[in-house]
């Protein structure tokens, strides 16, 4: 069940990306010019998206994604262009209906559902893959293995996740981010323990049957993520 520090969480990314970033984030993920430390980001956001499409079946045809904090909606079209059926959803209905807008001019729109809210919203349905890239990063190691308890009931293959690994430098952002007005602060990011995380994994009673499979940490300038790959038995 989420806590009330996940529901606290929701309403901060809420805001700061359905209004304070969004301007940012469209301009990120898209191919215009940026600075030389928001090059590093999108070159590693790049790279990491690639890893968890590389993960995938190279043939989705039949298989139902849910694209599980879709954000501007490139690994949703990536995969729509593979043939899945793709649940995106996000908290953020403006970057949702940015989503939905390149999704058309991609000419896969068909191919998703795009919804706003709560990515463990039940009526999103089952599915045979889900993927959450860097949609899990804002939360506690307790919160995140809840939340892929919740998706573990409706995941048939397998489910693919990001957390933000927990290295000298994000704990430095971390504590000093704390030292900004609150008014100025965007939603920070958790750093966690790789082990800690697999042990809670490991010991959550919704989570038997699955394992973890292939993993992969993504470091490129001011971007460090680390992918973990979790398969049903």
């Amino acid at each position: 069940m989420p806590t009330l520090t996940y529901q606290a969480r929701r309403g901060e990314l809420h805001e700061y990306f359905d209004r304070t970033a969004m301007r940012a984030w469209e301009r990120l993920t898209s191919d215009a010019p940026v600075s030389g430390i928001r090059a590093t980001v999108r070159a590693g956001r790049d790279a990491m998206r690639g890893t968890l499409l590389s993960w995938l079946p190279a043939d989705l045809q039949g298989l139902r994604l849910l694209d599980a904090g879709c954000g501007t909606g490139a690994l949703a079209i990536e995969a729509a262009q593979r043939g899945a059926d793709v649940v995106a959803v996000d908290i953020a209905p403006a970057l949702v209906q940015l989503a939905r807008n390149r999704a058309a001019a991609a000419g896969v729109a068909e191919r998703i559902v795009f919804g706003e809210g709560d990515m463990l919203d039940p009526a999103h349905g089952r599915f045979d893959h889900v993927v959450a890239m860097d949609s899990l990063i804002h939360y506690r190691p307790e919160d995140t293995v809840r939340v892929l308890a919740g998706l573990a009931a409706r995941t048939t293959r397998s489910m693919l996740f990001t957390f933000a690994p927990r290295t000298p430098l994000l704990a430095a952002m971390h504590a000093a981010g704390r030292f900004f007005p609150r008014g100025d602060r965007a939603p920070s990011i958790v750093p966690v323990a790789e082990a800690g995380l697999r042990r809670l994994i490991a010991g959550e009673p919704a989570m038997e049957g699955w394992a973890p499979g292939r993993d992969r940490r993504i470091a490129s300038g001011f971007y460090t993520s680390h992918a973990l790959e979790l398969v049903r038995r």
